[in-house]
C-alpha cells in the first residue's frame, strides 16, 4: 500500500483557487503534479460532499443529503476500504467526517481526540468550531501522521469556507484565507514529496460572492484538483471538466487498493 495524504480545502472555489493557490500552481508549472478542473456533485454542501468525496457515489445513493443528515454512512468508502486492506486510517478533520466515518453524535468532551478508535477512521483530531485556525488543524494532521505512520490521511481545513459565509468569495478575506493555506502547504509539501506520500489536493464545493453555496453556478461547484503522484502524468489537464465522483477512484489507485464496485472508472484522469 502506498501512503497517501488527502487535504480537502472547505469552499475552495476554483477560479479563486487558481489565483490564490500559488505554490501549488508552481508545482504544476515545473511538471512536479497534473491539474484537473472538478465539476462538484450537486447539492454543492459540505456534509453530502465529505460523504461523496469519499465513497464516490452520488447523494441519492450514500443518503446524505444535507448538512443536518446526522448519521454514520453505511456503504464502502476510503476509510473502510484501506482498513479492509490490512492498512490504517487518520484524519485531522471537523466534527461532520468523525460523525460521517466513526460515530454519531460528536461530542466534545469525548470525541476530539480518537485514539484507536474502533471506527473507520483509526486515529483523529476534530474541531467544532468552523474558526478554528488552519495552521492548528495542519499541525494536528502533522501530529497524527508523525505519530502514528497511517496508510491513509486526511486533513480538513475550514478557514477559507469560513471567510466565504463572512464576507463573500471575491472578498479579501476568502481570497486571504486561501493564500494562507497555500502558505501552510508550502511549509509541508517538500517533506510529503521527499518521504515519498501520493497526495491529492481539492475542495468539497465552492462559493458565491453572496458568501452561499448549495446551489448549481460554477461559483458554487467548481474546484481545483491537484496530484503529485508517479502514477499520475504531470500538466495541465483543466480543458475539460471531470466528476467529483473521479476523486474516490482516483485515490484508491494511489493507495494501491480495489476500487468499489460502485465507483465509476478513472478514464478521465492521465495516468503516468
Amino acid at each position: 500500500m502506498r501512503k497517501t495524504i488527502f487535504v480537502l480545502l472547505d469552499a475552495c472555489q476554483y477560479e479563486a483557487g487558481t489565483r490564490n493557490l500559488g505554490y501549488l500552481e508552481h508545482l504544476i508549472d515545473y511538471g512536479k503534479g497534473a491539474k484537473y478542473k472538478v465539476r462538484g456533485e450537486l447539492p454543492s454542501l459540505s456534509r453530502p460532499m465529505y460523504a461523496t468525496l469519499l465513497t464516490g457515489v452520488p447523494v441519492c445513493v450514500h443518503g446524505i443529503a444535507a448538512n443536518e443528515t446526522v448519521r454514520t454512512l453505511q456503504c464502502e468508502n476510503l476509510f473502510s476500504m484501506c482498513k479492509a486492506e490490512g492498512g490504517t486510517t487518520a484524519a485531522a478533520a471537523y466534527l461532520w467526517v468523525s460523525e460521517l466515518y466513526n460515530q454519531a453524535p460528536f461530542r466534545p468532551e469525548k470525541d476530539r481526540f480518537q485514539i484507536h478508535s474502533g471506527g473507520m477512521i483509526d486515529a483523529g483530531i476534530y474541531y467544532w468550531e468552523d474558526e478554528y485556525p488552519d495552521s492548528h488543524l495542519f499541525a494536528d494532521g502533522e501530529y497524527l501522521r508523525k505519530r502514528f505512520d497511517p496508510d491513509f490521511i486526511m486533513y480538513h481545513s475550514m478557514g477559507i469556507d469560513t471567510q466565504g459565509h463572512q464576507k463573500g468569495a471575491g472578498s479579501r478575506e476568502y481570497e486571504g484565507a486561501i493564500g494562507n493555506v497555500d502558505h501552510i502547504l508550502s511549509l509541508l509539501l517538500a517533506d510529503w514529496m521527499k518521504e515519498g506520500y501520493q497526495i491529492v489536493i481539492t475542495a468539497d464545493h465552492g462559493m458565491n460572492t453572496l458568501g452561499l453555496h448549495g446551489g448549481t453556478d460554477p461559483e458554487q461547484r467548481d474546484t481545483p484538483l491537484y496530484i503529485i503522484s508517479d502514477t499520475v502524468r504531470t500538466g495541465r489537464f483543466e480543458s475539460d471538466y471531470i466528476s467529483e465522483l473521479n476523486v474516490a477512484p482516483l485515490l484508491c489507485r494511489l493507495l494501491g487498493i480495489p476500487a468499489s464496485k460502485e465507483m465509476i472508472s478513472l478514464e478521465e484522469i492521465a495516468l503516468a
